[in-house]
């Protein structure tokens, strides 16, 4: 697919998937476009922790039975950065922004590929659920799952949102709201 499709057809997937595998070589590809993204003076914090094997993920699902793209999904993958980052510029860390970067472009790469997924984000940071889902992943104490992407291939329309047009939210020269 190409980039611009991709980017256009790239969208937040909270449906069902199909009992479809998720191959370990697209799951590799998918977190290596990851490891591309840019980072905060190429520091390259964000580390992955890849999930197909379905013991883990029925014990992931678990945690959060009211998400359909977790329940059906038939791969995660855990995007983990540093539970007390380190400043690295200016008193300023930038491994949220890196983190960030990185899922972005395995969106895109989820989408390219043919599959679904949701960045799944807010939930890890209620009632323990990160850290939770982080001991069973063998995630370091001082490490933290940031984001988790539930994939698989989608078993039904799901409809894109509609998008602004760019007038009203891209401007050249000066920031204009009217």
């Amino acid at each position: 697919m190409e980039l611009f499709e991709a980017i256009g057809r790239r969208h937040s997937y909270r449906g069902g998937f199909t009992d479809s595998a998720v191959g370990r070589g697209d799951l590799q590809a998918i977190v290596e476009a990851g490891l591309k993204a840019p980072s905060g003076k190429n520091e390259q914090t964000t580390r992955f922790v890849i999930v197909d094997d379905e013991a883990v993920l029925a014990a992931i699902r678990a945690m959060h039975p009211s998400n359909k793209a977790m329940q059906q999904c038939r791969a995660m993958i855990a995007c983990i950065v540093d539970a007390e980052p380190e400043a690295i510029y200016e008193g300023y860390s930038f491994q949220v922004e890196d983190c960030a970067a990185a899922v972005e472009n395995m969106l895109l790469a989820v989408t390219a590929l043919g599959y679904a997924t949701v960045w799944v984000d807010g939930w890890l940071r209620v009632k323990g659920n990160a850290a939770a889902i982080g001991g069973l992943l063998a995630v370091p104490k001082a490490k933290v799952i940031r984001i988790v992407l539930p994939i698989g291939v989608p078993a039904e329309k799901y409809p894109q949102p509609k998008k602004k047009p760019f007038t009203e939210r891209a401007y050249f020269n000066k920031y204009s709201a009217g």
